[in-house]
This record gives structure tokens, sequence and C-alpha cells, in this order.
């Protein structure tokens, strides 16, 4: 069975975290994983309703997302989390009950995400509509030592994704002489090791 693990993003809301974990499970099915991602807003509908922004609540939320990881995690799944998770702290905790933890600090100016917030979420927080907002009015506790950092102001979709497979592959939870016929064709697995070769992954 393939080994599973979680990439944790976290970062600020607008930094680019939804976007590369889409294109991360893309790059992650080519390789005959199998990927779940637990998207932020998602979860705290389905997983966490009922549960407000204080700190506890907070910490409560990235609790209960780390429970499911850690019970993806062991059976071999590919987990993807794109939760804000803005205490060192309860990422910490999140570490040691997963086990198998790439923590991904998607780095972003605050402006900048500011700009890129087609909701307007920012704006109403600056003038104090929305309280206990991230990066405005409850703090933003950056990674003291992430696996990887990716800065989305300066660097493309694509290049971030790279960035997180070759982390992976050092990592050894992907592992590119690895066998891709439990799930492909012969003829498929060649133009899929042709691929990923030719995009630099082996």
């Amino acid at each position: 069975m393939n080994k599973g693990f979680t990439v944790w993003f976290t970062g600020l809301s607008g930094a680019g975290k939804t976007t590369i974990s889409h294109l991360l499970e893309k790059k992650l099915k080519e390789w005959g994983r199998n990927v779940e991602i637990l998207d932020g807003d998602v979860t705290r509908t389905n997983l966490c309703q009922g549960l407000g922004f204080s700190k506890h609540d907070r910490d409560t939320n990235i609790q209960r997302i780390a429970f499911v990881c850690k019970l993806l995690t062991r059976n071999g799944v590919a987990v993807i989390s794109t939760a804000i998770s803005p205490h060192r702290e309860a990422r910490d905790k999140a570490r040691k009950e997963i086990g198998n933890f790439v923590e991904v600090y998607v780095k972003c100016p605050l402006e900048v995400c500011a700009e890129r917030d087609v909701k307007g979420l920012y704006k109403k927080a600056m003038k104090g509509d929305i309280q206990g907002f991230v990066g405005i009015s409850d703090p933003y506790e950056e990674p003291l030592n992430p696996e990887l950092v990716v800065e989305t102001n300066s660097e493309t979709v694509e290049e971030s994704t790279k960035k997180i497979i070759k982390k992976l592959i050092e990592l050894n939870y992907l592992n590119p002489k690895g066998s891709f016929t439990h799930v492909y064709s012969p003829e498929e697995e060649a133009k899929i090791r042709e691929r990923l070769s030719r995009l630099g992954y082996i």
C-alpha cells in the first residue's frame, strides 16, 4: 500500500491555498494516488458547524480536521488540508496527531491577499464590519520550521505545485521509481512517466 501523508497548507485567506490544492490534487492523481482535499470552508460547514472564531473554536476546528486527516493518512491516502490554521500550537498538535505531516506555508503579503479578495472580506474587516478576521483583527502566527514555503506573490501556481511534488519525493512520500500498473495500463503508465520526466519530477 502507498504511504499516506497529509500536506497541511497554512496561510492567510487569499494566499492561494485552495488554488494550489486543486492543481496538487491533479498532479498526485497522475502518480496513481488516492487524494482527498479537506477544504477549510467545506469542513467548517460539514464537520465543524456551530463553531465560532474564538481561539478555542479555531483550535477545535483544527483538531477535528487533523483527526480526519489521521484516519485517511493511515489508510494510504494523500490528504490535502487548506484551513488557515493561524495558531502554531494547533498546527503542532495536528502534526503529532497525523504523523506523516508536511507543513506548507503559503506565504503572501497581506496587501496582495486583500487585492485578490473578490468577496471584499478584507475591506469589511478593515472597516470593522467583520470581527476576528485573521490578519486584520486576529493574529496569524507564521510557521517557524515548515517543510516548505511557497511564495504566491512571486511564483506561479505551477511553480509552487512543482516545489511541493519535489519535496514529497525528497521526503519519500512519492516514489519516482514506483509502479503505476495497479492503476494504469502499461501504455498509460508510459505516457505518465514521459510527462513526469518532461516536467522534471523523475
